[in-house]
């Protein structure tokens, strides 16, 4: 994804990026199971995606998006909105494939509203991110993600 303004060199939004690739190709994936009719392939890739997002949207919701709400604050509201609605729609598949005839279609279309998502993180947040936060800003969101992985390891 981005590459030209040098956010990548912090470590946070470094591992935001690998996050935001590894999820866009499960979307490709989820799009492959529903072109081949398999609803609980779906279900089991959305599964995945949660995985990866109920993480990465603690780091940013508890880390990143606090530093800049105040200069942004209805661009942050709009993000952590989607955040809701995308895991409404991941969530339904939590305990196996959902019976909702309506699911697979949601799923696209959260996927969808997903992707884009990524793109206004991955070219506005991060890049004013980057202009915005100073050393123990960072400091603070990378200890935010060093309790998410010490409570993901458990």
């Amino acid at each position: 994804m981005c590459e030209y303004c040098g956010c990548q060199a912090v470590t946070a939004i470094d591992e935001l990026t690998r996050e935001h690739d590894t999820v866009v190709n499960m979307i490709g994936e989820v799009r492959a199971a529903h072109a081949a009719g398999d609803v609980a392939g779906m279900a089991a890739v959305a599964r995945r995606i949660a995985a990866v997002l109920g993480p990465h949207t603690a780091v940013e919701e508890h880390g990143l998006f606090p530093l800049l709400a105040g200069d942004f604050p209805e661009q942050i509201a709009a993000l952590e909105d989607e955040h809701r609605r995308i895991e409404a729609v991941l969530d339904a598949a939590s305990g196996g494939t959902p019976a909702d005839p309506a699911w697979p279609r949601r799923l696209l279309d959260a996927l969808e509203v997903l992707r884009e998502h990524i793109l206004k993180e991955q070219d506005g947040v991060f890049p004013a991110a980057l202009t915005t936060l100073s050393g123990d800003d960072w400091d603070a969101v990378d200890e935010v993600r060093r309790r998410q992985t010490a409570s993901a390891a458990g």
